[in-house]
């Protein structure tokens, strides 16, 4: 594993976790593009490590939130604090549920497939399409419609599904205002991240090479400050109802993506 593709991976990363274009299926593409093996022992490790850098990017900016939300669950302070944390906790059971069982099937089903990753991207563009168009946005969050979210965040674990435009996709078609959304969306995939990260050390065969790790942290440092400024981009777009053009980049990608594969 090279620096550069270490440095390109971790960007792609940060990006595209909160960037409505799916982590998991550019991912695949730029295996293809740089010939690198993701589901090699060695890439096993260097998965987990960009997972944590784009959870970290999360915590990083909102901050300030997290400690209220900390602070209220442990005190059982109930207040609207107390009550987001609830709406993450029931949001995490759909993706929980499907991410322990089904992860590694879904994988093995996807891996080196573009043409089903381009087909998840198309479905990804219409759904950024149509939930750009919704205006009438004034409910809040209720455990029901954390459960949906939840369930939609569960259907990204397809390549070519993006979590994030499908949760906010989801969070809007049920009315929910756009800056909760888009800080629902961001904050109920960090337990997620730690969960599959945890996952990861205990059933997967991970090692770790002393001789490349400026190649894990150069991944893990350009993940984390891309990841960063993904999603605080990413909020104004949400806010300014900009995701159509992220709805023309899912299509031509994945068309892109669906041609290649029929001519290899």
């Amino acid at each position: 594993m090279e620096i550069i593709k270490s440095f390109i991976l971790g960007i792609v990363q940060g990006l595209t976790e909160f960037l409505p274009v799916s982590s998991s299926g550019h991912i695949e593409i730029f295996k293809e593009i740089l010939n690198f093996s993701y589901d090699s022992e060695n890439g096993l490790f260097f998965t987990l490590i960009l997972h944590l850098a784009t959870a970290m990017s999360t915590l990083i900016y909102f901050w300030v939130d997290v400690k209220k939300i900390i602070y209220s669950l442990f005190k059982l302070k109930k207040d609207e604090n107390f009550n987001f944390s609830l709406m993450i906790i029931v949001s995490m059971i759909p993706a929980g549920l499907v991410g322990f069982f089904f992860e590694n099937k879904i994988n093995q089903l996807f891996n080196g497939n573009l043409l089903l990753v381009g087909s998840m991207l198309i479905i990804t563009s219409i759904l950024l399409f149509v939930s750009d168009k919704i205006n009438n946005l004034k409910k809040e969050l209720t455990v029901l419609n954390a459960f949906v979210i939840g369930i939609a965040q569960a259907l990204a674990i397809l390549p070519g599904i993006s979590r994030s435009g499908s949760t906010i996709a989801t969070s809007l078609f049920l009315g929910i205002n756009r800056d909760l959304a888009a800080k629902f969306s961001f904050l109920m995939v960090i337990p997620i991240i730690v969960g599959s990260s945890l996952k990861m050390i205990i059933y997967d065969n991970l090692v770790f090479e002393e001789v490349i790790v400026i190649n894990y942290i150069v991944g893990f440092l350009s993940a984390l400050i891309s990841g960063y400024y993904a999603c605080k981009w990413m909020i104004l777009l949400v806010r300014k109802s900009k995701l159509f053009y992220f709805s023309i980049y899912c299509l031509i990608v994945g068309l892109i993506s669906i041609s290649y594969s029929l001519v290899q």
